[in-house]
């Protein structure tokens, strides 16, 4: 089976509010309090674009 990288341009496109780790790096990429990005998540979706511009990144 050839190897893609589809499925991790599509997963880094994300933000798993419930991961921890993802939360995690999110939080401090931006500058963000773990809590803001859930926030964020919940209120602009999983898109990680719409999520860094909710947060002012």
């Amino acid at each position: 089976m050839a190897t893609t990288t589809r499925g991790r341009a599509q997963d880094r496109a994300k933000v798993a509010g419930g991961q921890d780790h993802e939360v995690r790096y999110e939080a401090k990429k931006t500058g963000a309090s773990k809590e803001d990005v859930k926030a964020a998540v919940k209120s602009a979706g999983n898109s990680r674009k719409k999520v860094e511009e909710k947060l002012g990144k």
